[in-house]
């Protein structure tokens, strides 16, 4: 009775096997050190193409890609020497030309002369590292024509600034008796002078990109912003903005320089830029702390957005939600790239004509 028994679980087993091997989806082979299958399942003659016969009558490596067939041979002579085989990729070439890529588990048994090995179709993963790389490539190389315009359009732009500096220098102020007009002289020279320090500012901030470090300092909120205001002084004059500041709860930041100066900047011209056009522009210009994390709130009473429409697009490049002549899509971009690099968080409240309100929360 224990024979039969023994018997039928042996039968059995086998049949668990066979079965096993019958329908596994993943490629299942024993070739000999020969270099020739010896068994497959169906799921290799499925994905190749080939009837079990032809897969049978030729050497493994002449179903490899020609490419590919110097480094399957040393691996096959590794496995012969004892050697187990682990995630190894190469492709093999369908009976109808096309190229699959297969990643390899094999495991030799020396008495007798076998190799027992799974493959997994990798084709799909394949695709999408090559599509994956060809993107990382595009994107590295627009990357650095950007950084070469930057770079360009600063230095060329330094020449025309530095001549307009030098004229004001040779300009004899005393001779002039208007005094409108010696305001709009003064106006013009501050303006020049902070374009001047903006420029180096960006090469400064370019430099320490390419170098993968940016400075960190501590800065007060009140002088960067008025660094700003000083630069925008004719803008703010001319549209008659009020702007309302609170730097009370939180006087100071650890940050870059630069780029609190152009959130400052492209924040609060953003603001006098989509006012609305039959009411007086406010804007609100607060720091606080939120469950431990330091925060500068930037709002206004302008058009706003429609959140539903623009919440996915609103910091991409080049994306533009007004019919304004000087939208260029491309200051908010920067804003989101300057705290997001340092490890902060931005979000923007807003409704249509009821103002926008932005929420950058600084890395703690």
């Amino acid at each position: 009775m224990v024979k039969e028994d023994n018997l039928n679980f042996n039968s059995n087993a086998n049949y668990q096997f066979e079965h096993f091997f019958e329908l596994s989806p993943d490629l299942l082979c024993i070739a000999g050190f020969d270099g020739y299958f010896k068994r497959i399942n169906p799921a290799v003659s499925k994905l190749l193409g080939y009837t079990n016969e032809e897969l049978f009558s030729k050497p493994i490596n002449e179903f490899v890609y020609h490419e590919d067939q110097d480094v399957t041979a040393m691996a096959r002579k590794e496995i012969s020497k004892s050697n187990p085989l682990l995630n190894f990729e190469n492709r093999y070439v369908t009976k109808n030309g096309e190229i699959v890529w297969l990643s390899w588990t094999s495991m030799p048994v020396d008495k007798d002369k076998l190799v027992f090995a799974i493959a997994k179709n990798v084709t799909h993963k394949k695709t999408l590292e090559e599509e994956r790389n060809l993107l990382l490539a595009n994107l590295t190389k627009i990357n650095t024509d950007l950084k070469q315009l930057t770079y360009t359009t600063s230095h060329d732009l330094r020449s025309p600034v530095n001549n307009l500096l030098s004229v004001f220098s040779l300009l004899d102020v005393s001779k002039i008796n208007d005094e409108e007009t010696l305001e709009f002289i003064a106006v013009l020279k501050s303006a020049s002078e902070s374009l001047k320090k903006n420029l180096n500012d960006y090469v400064d901030v370019l430099n320490q990109k390419e170098s993968l470090h940016v400075q960190i300092e501590e800065l007060d909120f009140n002088e960067s912003l008025n660094e700003v205001l000083q630069s925008l002084n004719s803008l703010i004059q001319g549209s008659k903005v009020t702007i309302n500041v609170d730097f009370s709860e939180i006087e100071k930041i650890q940050f870059n320089k630069a780029y609190l100066k152009s959130i400052f900047l492209n924040l609060i011209t953003n603001s006098i830029k989509y006012a609305k056009p039959d009411s007086s522009a406010i804007i609100s210009i607060h720091t606080q702390k939120t469950n431990g994390v330091n925060q500068l709130i930037i709002s206004d009473n302008g058009l706003g957005f429609d959140m539903e429409k623009v919440k996915d697009k609103i910091f991409g490049l080049h994306q533009k939600f007004h019919n304004h002549i000087d939208s260029k899509g491309i200051g908010l971009y920067l804003v989101y790239n300057h705290i997001t690099s340092l490890g902060g968080h931005i979000a923007v409240e807003s409704k249509i004509n009821e103002g926008a309100k932005f929420i950058i929360s600084f890395k703690e």
